[in-house]
């Protein structure tokens, strides 16, 4: 029998886009209809704020109305993770402060980006955060986009803070992810769609996911086969889900093209993103659409 990991930021968590109006206001009418769609589909996590939630350009108030309507809509059913990341220490100390005060579960902490501090930076960013609430934290490993990469020696100093327990890993490297996760002790979550059933078979708790979505039943189901010894149906079940991942994912704009996705299923009433991200081609949004309807999501 397998031996399910420990999951104190539950299994699936969809990093959430945040919804706007055609005007680039804030929608939470409609990040409340979405946070529930995505719970009733199976997710136990939502997260906040993200990359895919265009934290860079979405401010303080907008982030605590954003958790309170969230909170609202889905209660005690999911785990809410709000972002704390900026690459300025006093900006994301204000940030976790206000999610704990606005009712969120955790928070995920990303490495600073663009000025790239040393190690003992990261290591002094990430304890001043974690330092500042009570709330437990996910650090989020993603060098792709920040320039700069948790170091094994990081990684083993802060998996000593009591607050510190998990990590998103989006480097790409599976195979040192699960060396890290059995030394630290941490919970290791995906957070690449494309790796998802590469890190659950290497003993993650579960993953961050951006193509969940539009396909939080089928991945629900995948952790289900593997918490029961299924591989090779969860195997299958995740090469179908190729196809989705790719076109949500594929361009490196996840966040555009899942509000594209969720537009198109009614499920959001605008596509709009704020700039420097931009919408994508009548061509691109008819290519989304018929992986949607070849997976029978629209």
């Amino acid at each position: 029998m397998t031996m399910i990991p420990p999951r104190l930021f539950g299994s699936l968590a969809t990093a959430m886009v945040t919804p706007m109006k055609a005007d680039g206001s804030l929608d939470c009418e409609s990040a409340a209809r979405l946070a529930r769609a995505l719970v009733d589909d199976g997710c136990d996590t939502i997260l906040l704020s993200g990359t895919t939630g265009e934290s860079p350009t979405t401010h303080q108030p907008e982030k605590n109305d954003l958790t309170d309507a969230v909170r609202e809509a889905v209660g005690d059913r999911a785990f809410i993770l709000c972002g704390a990341c900026s690459n300025d220490t006093a900006h994301a100390v204000r940030i976790a402060e206000g999610a704990q005060e606005h009712g969120a579960d955790g928070l995920l902490v990303v490495s600073p980006y663009y000025n790239r501090p040393s190690q003992e930076g990261l290591r002094a960013h990430v304890l001043e955060v974690a330092n500042a609430t009570d709330l437990p934290v996910m650090l989020y490993d993603i060098p792709g986009r920040t320039g700069i990469a948790f170091s094994d020696g990081t990684l083993d100093a802060l998996a000593s803070h009591p607050r510190i327990k998990g990590v998103k890993d989006a480097t790409g490297d599976v195979e040192t992810g699960v060396d890290r996760m059995h030394r630290t002790g941490l919970e290791y979550y995906s957070g690449d769609d494309a790796l998802n059933f590469a890190w659950m078979t290497g003993g993650a708790s579960g993953f961050v996911s951006v193509v969940s979505h539009v396909a939080a039943a089928q991945y629900r189901r995948m952790i289900e086969l593997l918490d029961s010894d299924q591989v090779w149906e969860a195997r299958e079940l995740s090469y179908r889900l190729r196809p989705l991942v790719r076109a949500i994912m594929g361009s490196g704009q996840g966040a555009v093209m899942a509000k594209y996705a969720l537009w198109l299923q009614g499920v959001i009433d605008a596509p709009a993103v704020r700039l420097p991200l931009v919408g994508v081609s009548d061509s691109e949004v008819e290519a989304l659409r018929a992986a949607l309807v070849a997976q029978g999501a629209l």
